[in-house]
């Protein structure tokens, strides 16, 4: 069995600013460095063997917090990045339905179909993602591994490794800033998602929940246009 203890970043500047973040490499915030030393402290008796970290700094910065104790190298895997935003990036939540209404529309009720223009369609990070973990899975064998990687990107992984298409990507919640999934891996790469989304190391006043729920449409000010299913 292969381990994998998979964390989303901590609250970083653009989630505090409510921005589509995507594939900006903003800083952390002053509420992430909080929920950075949490969460190192719940990390420092895990029995780690590798730690891997999508290149953007929020979650570099994750990483070496949970590396305080362990002493390991973090690998860099590109391949572990957010969705690429395209025309949504840097822009304000509170202003992306009125910009484009039917991109909104689909990211909150048909995931699996948001493809912005010049960016990333949400197909190809489920694919990307689940890629890029199961080698990860393939070169550590037997061990335990963490990976740090983003809200969006996690939600995906978390989709496949339960066995649910792209399609059902809205069942899946999404994570707040530091939550921890645990998803074990047999012999025949076959996936069972022990723990989902937890915060538990996170006080009051470290937590951000709710404040930056980019998955829940109830943040929107306004509603999205279009047809639901």
């Amino acid at each position: 069995m292969t381990r994998i203890i998979l964390v989303r970043h901590c609250e970083a500047q653009g989630n505090v600013m409510g921005l589509f973040q995507g594939s900006i490499d903003s800083d952390i915030s002053r509420k992430g460095e909080m929920q950075l030393d949490l969460l190192s402290v719940r990390c420092r008796n895990m029995s780690l063997d590798a730690i891997y970290s999508s290149p953007l700094k929020r979650a570099r910065k994750t990483a070496e917090a949970i590396n305080r104790f362990h002493n390991l190298s973090v690998q860099i895997e590109p391949d572990l990045r957010e969705i690429d935003g395209g025309v949504f990036e840097g822009k304000s939540w509170k202003d992306l339905p009125a910009l484009y209404p039917e991109q909104v529309n689909f990211w909150y009720h048909r995931p699996c179909d948001f493809a912005p223009e010049n960016g990333e369609p949400m197909r190809a990070v489920y694919e990307r993602i689940w890629n890029a973990v199961t080698k990860i899975v393939r070169m550590n064998e037997g061990k335990t591994v963490c990976v740090v990687s983003h809200g969006g990107a996690i939600r995906n992984f978390l989709c496949h490794a339960l066995n649910k298409p792209i399609e059902r990507l809205d069942e899946v919640a999404g994570s707040d800033n530091t939550a921890v999934s645990v998803i074990d891996f047999d012999e025949n790469m076959h996936s069972t998602v022990v723990s989902m989304n937890d915060t538990s190391h996170l006080t009051p006043e470290a937590s951000a929940s709710g404040k930056s729920a980019w998955w829940k449409q109830d943040v929107l000010p306004s509603p999205c246009t279009g047809e639901d299913r």
